[in-house]
């Protein structure tokens, strides 16, 4: 955890400086993402919100997503966390969104991806960037580490 809180203090450093604002739509990482990022004090100056989206009902209760908004989409792919990473800055009217979308372990997803892949997405007024990994690792608490440190390290390069 330490790793990440050292990641989420470079990004709360480019947010203050630049008085901008973030939300978190993560869900194999289980709240890692926002967990670092509200370990730095001060984070209520650019952490606006987020939620774990761990289900259909989550998606649509805390984004307020039908499913037929994500026609042509599968859930643990890039374009579906792009479209979580945009949903999520537009809900909470930040000036970033940040996502991640995989399967922990130790087994697989439904939708037929290996454990320890996961795609991670940010978004700003110009668009969403995104990126797959890949750790083919079973470990479960090692991933779900791995993954929260793609998705803030994606946001770190973004902010640069």
């Amino acid at each position: 955890m330490q790793e990440l809180i050292e990641i989420a203090g470079r990004i709360s450093e480019k947010l203050f400086a630049r008085g901008e604002t973030v939300a978190v739509a993560e869900s194999s990482s289980g709240g890692l993402v926002s967990a670092a990022l509200l370990a730095i004090p001060g984070a209520s100056k650019y952490y606006l919100g987020g939620g774990v989206i761990y289900t259909g009902r989550a998606l649509k209760q805390l984004l307020q997503v039908d499913r037929t908004q994500l026609t042509g989409m599968r859930s643990s792919s890039e374009p579906y966390a792009q479209f979580l990473a945009a949903t999520v800055r537009e809900r909470f009217r930040t000036d970033w969104g940040i996502s991640e979308t995989g399967a922990a372990g130790p087994s697989g997803n439904p939708y037929g991806d290996a454990p320890g892949h996961t795609c991670v997405a940010v978004a700003d007024g110009n668009g969403a960037h995104s990126l797959t990994l890949e750790t083919q690792s079973p470990d479960r608490e090692a991933n779900m580490i791995a993954f929260a440190r793609e998705a803030l390290l994606l946001l770190e390069r973004a902010l640069n």
